[in-house]
């Protein structure tokens, strides 16, 4: 069910939510956070509120979408509830701020009013992000900031500032992207032989913050030289090999889809490893509410890694 509330306010769109509550039971109660989506109104905004219904699916939440208007518009704010079919198992509450009242600190009043009471606040920007997201009005009110530098309209700019102001309790889903090579890798060091790693290639798409996260991370926590090289094909990240005396551990993804793990002494396996989509991520992030101190490693450890012109074949 979706309920319009036209040139609204905060007040009447929570007196709207107790009504529906007592009318229809439609409210889920049980909720254990508000995750508060910052974008700007447009064609994006579905798509946003689709992947935050699916996660909430696994984290139930009361879903504030801040949706910034027109800036030159008059003073307004158009108000929309969805519950029930149309709002996973969450309830969502769109906000439309138009003039002033789309800018943040105006996008920030906005929302205190409707934050769930003794639950932790998540932001996520699944759009532009801003500078430093601790800073932001929205953020300040959040314990966990996420953020996409991939969505940005500048990936390489969004990325060099999530490395500069990283603050603890940021994250960004280029790097939730990487969980499932980072489980990959992990497991084959685990088998024999249990030689040191001596380097190091990690090769992606020239505009990669995912591949140079990865490259980050394996500097940090192997102490060895790792080079970030361009791939001579495939999307986002392609290749990563890890050089041993007894042999090589590759890792390879050409087509963006499927992998192949190649370990000295055993057979190649191929392994589904498809490009993880927002909702998909989106839900991993809000598993956890405390700093994850692996990814502000991995940014700094970007520092360490040395850059390769010559395309690595894939």
């Amino acid at each position: 069910m979706i309920v319009d509330l036209p040139s609204s306010t905060v007040s009447a769109v929570n007196k709207r939510l107790v009504e529906l509550r007592e009318a229809g039971g439609v409210l889920a109660l049980g909720r254990v956070l508000t995750l508060v989506v910052v974008t700007d109104d447009g064609a994006g905004i579905e798509s946003a509120i689709e992947a935050a219904n699916t996660a909430s699916r696994e984290h139930p939440c009361r879903v504030i979408v801040l949706a910034r208007g027109q800036r030159k518009a008059a003073a307004r704010m158009d108000a929309q509830i969805r519950v029930g079919g149309d709002a996973g198992a969450s309830d969502v509450i769109v906000l439309r701020g138009y003039g002033p009242l789309a800018g943040g600190d105006a996008g920030a009043g906005m929302v205190m009013p409707l934050l769930l009471p003794d639950a932790p606040v998540v932001a996520w920007w699944p759009g532009e992000a801003p500078a430093v997201p601790a800073e932001d009005p929205i953020g300040v009110l959040a314990q966990r900031r996420i953020t996409d530098a991939l969505s940005a309209r500048d990936p390489v700019k969004a990325f060099e500032q999530r490395r500069a102001n990283h603050v603890a309790g940021d994250t960004d889903l280029t790097w939730t992207r990487l969980t499932q090579w980072r489980a990959l890798l992990a497991a084959a060091l685990d088998f024999p032989p249990h030689d040191e790693v001596t380097g190091a290639v990690v090769a992606g798409e020239r505009v990669s913050p995912s591949t140079d996260l990865l490259a980050g991370w394996l500097a940090t926590r192997l102490g060895v030289k790792v080079k970030r090289s361009p791939a001579s094909r495939g999307e986002g990240m392609s290749l990563i090999r890890l050089t041993r005396a007894s042999g090589a551990v590759e890792l390879n993804r050409p087509d963006g889809k499927t992998a192949t793990l190649s370990q000295p002494g055993q057979p190649d396996r191929l392994i589904a490893l498809a490009r993880r989509g927002v909702p998909d991520c989106l839900a991993e992030e809000l598993r956890r509410l405390d700093p994850d101190e692996t990814y502000g490693e991995a940014l700094a450890g970007v520092e360490l890694v040395s850059r390769g012109r010559t395309a690595v074949k894939v």
